[in-house]
């Protein structure tokens, strides 16, 4: 009687354990189970950069966002990169960026973007407006690679009449250090006495956006058959003088 006794309760003891055992790897298991969540990915419909000649409408080409195989529902919203636009607008050239959102159901989100390139070249007799490359060389040092044909660079003219230049650096540190539009020179604004004789006025002082310090346009020379513009500038920042010069290529997309 007590062997029996004594094997029925190691038995009982064995079940136990062994039941305890399957469930705590059940709930491990159940614990470090892990879902899977499909990122929105975009497919930019049409062409990127996409150019627009000032003045003539603009018509989204779109956007697809999946997640995973599922189309799911996007956004867009529009912004110029140097006048301050908060949409597409074709009245004033300018580097436009069209930003796509979407998210998906775990709430992740996900963007696209497209660049639109807002332009409008002028004759460099009677207008310097322009689409240009840069080429941006400092204190006369041959440019390496990075530093040439920077694209773009933008002269608009201005409702007063004078003309004004995206970065009066030239593109040296938004493109050829690769800082971005967080280190232009802003606000270089240009006077045309006389295109043809190459006679120009600079009036104001500018900045660097990033770095501070006092520049100033000091000299353009306009050549209308070469389609190209040479643009000089002085720049005072921590004691120490630069001088950038641009020269500017006129491009037709």
């Amino acid at each position: 009687m007590g062997l029996k006794h004594n094997i029925m309760k190691k038995i009982i003891i064995a079940l136990f354990i062994s039941s305890m055992l399957f469930t705590a790897c059940t709930s491990n298991d159940t614990e470090n189970v892990s879902t899977v969540t499909y990122f929105p990915i975009f497919t930019i419909l049409g062409p990127n950069p996409y150019f627009v000649p000032v003045g003539t409408p603009y018509t989204d080409p779109g956007a697809i966002a999946k997640a995973g195989q599922t189309v799911i529902p996007h956004t867009s919203s529009g912004a110029g990169k140097y006048r301050g636009a908060t949409t597409v607008d074709t009245s004033k050239s300018d580097e436009y960026s069209v930003t796509y959102s979407a998210t998906n159901s775990d709430g992740f989100e996900g963007t696209g973007s497209r660049k639109v390139i807002v332009w409008k070249n002028g004759d460099l007799v009677t207008s310097i407006e322009g689409l240009y490359t840069c080429t941006i060389s400092r204190n006369g040092a041959i440019p390496s690679a990075a530093y040439r044909n920077i694209k773009y660079m933008y002269i608009w003219k201005n409702t007063d009449g004078t003309y004004q230049i995206s970065d009066a650096c030239g593109g040296w540190y938004e493109y050829g250090r690769g800082l971005g539009v967080g280190y232009i020179t802003p606000g270089g604004k240009i006077n045309a006495v006389d295109i043809p004789t190459n006679s120009f006025t600079f009036p104001g002082t500018l900045t660097n956006s990033g770095f501070g310090g006092v520049q100033k346009i000091t000299d353009l020379t306009v050549n209308a058959a070469t389609k190209t513009v040479v643009l000089t500038s002085s720049w005072l920042v921590s004691g120490t003088s630069y001088i950038f010069v641009a020269t500017m290529t006129q491009v037709q997309p």
